[in-house]
């Protein structure tokens, strides 16, 4: 089969055609993928030195073909969208709610299922799958959790967006912060999971949507998606800029969602005594935030919280998505900003690189 390898640090992705996939085992399921998004995990695990060789891509849509011993939800010809948190739903922490920390789904940060090996290899050489997913590639095997069900008339090349960008960033609202109607909000970073962050805003009600992004181009796509104000970091200060839009109060709640740890002090920073702060973008492992706890969380009680994927249960995140999606409270189409095939994934890393667009999605199918 083909798929899009990462056989050395900061790539470039080989396309190959002579990738081997296994059949699946107990509780796996065989996918073949159509569509999978590029998010900015991709392009820092090519760009710090993942492990390798892999198969990148965890965004994915497609549709079974083949069920191991024992799966009992899905069938082939089932159109599904791919999780990389798909929780076990017995485990200490899935019986308390929080689906993201499932021992069995940690698995993911190793690219390979819960059993510890990977169905994918070349040439009798192991390759791993990356997020746990591996949807750069035609095929790819998951366990069935990682699998979620979806109607036959959801249009699989933009709603695979929902995978990540949408349950991470509408996720980190509603479930991590939880926000209120008529809250204020500030979003730094535009990329498609801050505008997914905008969007989740939107829905919660939020009274005023203050965004930040250095490029131009995505504080104007923001006001489509629900910003009411918009601050250009290379020109205002941000966190001056916010206290002039709220009064002199600050934000309720602060979202990072580019993975910067001065955004996450930036966000500290803008918040209202007792206001929350949201790590939603994955900074690099060297980055570190000072704190003053005094002033800070014991005076201030302000919060800082972290969230991954959006603190979500993709089974019951992903139909509430597309339910929001069908009344048209969600938008989908307009976060696609670029398609490209397989042959040229190349060129939609470096899209992500230069900031340009919002989301790039790769077409597997055909």
């Amino acid at each position: 089969m083909r798929a899009a390898l990462l056989e050395k640090p900061g790539g470039p992705l080989d396309v190959v055609s002579d990738m081997d996939i296994a059949e699946p085992g107990a509780g796996q399921v065989l996918i073949r993928v159509s569509h999978c998004g590029i998010c900015h995990s991709d392009v820092t695990l090519v760009d710090a030195g993942s492990p390798s060789p892999i198969v990148l891509g965890h965004e994915a849509a497609g549709t079974v073909e083949q069920v191991g011993a024992g799966v009992s939800r899905l069938a082939p010809g089932d159109p599904v969208m791919l999780t990389p948190l798909g929780p076990c739903g017995r485990c200490y922490w899935c019986v308390r709610g929080e689906h993201t920390l499932c021992e069995q789904a940690r698995s993911f940060m190793a690219g390979t299922l819960s059993d510890g090996t990977s169905p994918l290899s070349r040439g009798g050489e192991t390759v791993l799958l990356g997020l746990g997913v591996g949807g750069f590639g035609e095929y790819t095997v998951v366990e069935e959790r990682n699998a979620v069900k979806v109607d036959a008339d959801v249009p699989l090349d933009v709603a695979c967006v929902i995978g990540c960008a949408l349950q991470t960033g509408v996720g980190a609202v509603l479930n991590a912060a939880d926000v209120e109607a008529g809250a204020t909000v500030l979003v730094m970073g535009l990329g498609g999971i801050g505008i997914s962050v905008v969007q989740g805003a939107r829905i919660a009600g939020a009274a005023r949507i203050i965004v930040s992004d250095p490029v131009a181009g995505r504080r104007e796509a923001a006001a489509e998606f629900g910003a009411t104000h918009a601050i250009d970091p290379t020109r205002e200060d941000v966190v001056a800029r916010t206290y002039e839009l709220t009064g002199g109060i600050g934000v309720d709640y602060a979202f990072d969602a580019a993975g910067l740890a001065s955004l996450v002090q930036d966000g500290l920073a803008a918040t209202r005594i007792g206001g929350t702060t949201v790590m939603v973008g994955a900074p690099a492992a060297d980055q570190t935030v000072k704190l003053e706890p005094a002033v800070m969380f014991l005076s201030h009680e302000k919060k800082l919280r972290g969230t991954m994927l959006g603190s979500c249960n993709s089974h019951h995140e992903v139909p509430r998505l597309i339910d929001l999606w069908r009344s048209g409270a969600l938008l989908l189409e307009p976060m696609i900003s670029q398609r490209y095939p397989l042959a040229e994934i190349n060129a939609g890393i470096d899209d992500l690189r230069a900031a340009r667009g919002i989301r790039t999605v790769i077409e597997l199918a055909g």
